[in-house]
């Protein structure tokens, strides 16, 4: 007897299946808290992802994800990569968890579709505060402050971003440097006083030096329960694993 599909997560879209409507919502919102960004560009990257998370209230567009989620073989393992693309949370969100909640139940569900497959994450970002998601949610991500990252995980790094985005990837630096980056605008790209002493945060900031103009720093992390912290674990429902 066939177990009965779990149901798709709330928030959780088909990328094909988005209307204009839903479409235009997110290219305004991201147009609104990114410099450089243009209608070909969104939808070029959007083209080549699968999936979309999106957060809503009172009727509003308040942040979305997209992701290219595609199977792979590494050095003999049957494994599963996450991409992230554009990403935005409206600043009037950014005390709620929503967003994390919402993507943490996405990935479990595409995960829970591939089993068998280890699945990871590689996710691209010039902002502080997109970096600081890793440490929240995630025991073991990379790079990070205080540790070496692993010679496995380094080489998948390392394969993931020069396999996806080719010359743009600058291995030495983990850096991927896109031709016309999107830059957040003005007052968002600067870091609060007091944040800077923040381990994680300066660890980022030295990292990715180039931040302000577009840079973004290579990450990696593993998707598994096991791998989530206290506060990723109140993100999701009982232990499935």
């Amino acid at each position: 007897m066939n177990a009965t599909p779990a149901p798709t997560p709330a928030g959780l879209l088909v990328r094909p299946e988005l209307t204009q409507v839903q479409r235009d919502e997110m290219f305004a919102l991201l147009g609104a808290h990114f410099d450089g960004v243009s209608r070909e560009q969104f939808e070029s990257d959007l083209a080549e992802k699968n999936w979309v998370v999106q957060v809503r209230g009172n009727g509003r567009l308040l942040g979305f994800s997209t992701l290219l989620v595609e199977p792979l073989e590494f050095e003999g393992e049957r494994l599963m990569a996450i991409y992230s693309g554009d990403t935005i949370v409206a600043p009037e969100a950014w005390q709620s968890p929503a967003l994390a909640r919402a993507w943490i139940a996405a990935v479990n569900y595409l995960r829970a579709a591939a089993p068998g497959r280890r699945c990871y994450w590689l996710l691209l970002t010039s902002g502080f505060r997109t970096y600081r998601f890793l440490p929240v949610f995630w025991r073991a991500f990379y790079p990070r402050s205080h540790a070496v990252t692993p010679p496995r995980e380094q080489r998948l790094r390392q394969h993931l971003a020069a396999s996806r985005y080719g010359a743009a990837f600058d291995p030495q630096a983990g850096i991927v440097r896109f031709p016309r980056p999107q830059t957040l605008r003005g007052a968002l790209r600067a870091v609060p006083d007091g944040r800077r002493d923040d381990a994680d945060i300066a660890f980022f900031l030295a990292c990715n030096p180039g931040h302000e103009r577009g840079d973004e720093l290579v990450c990696l992390t593993e998707i598994s329960e096991a791998n989530l912290t206290s506060a990723g674990r109140r993100m999701i429902g009982p232990s499935t694993e």
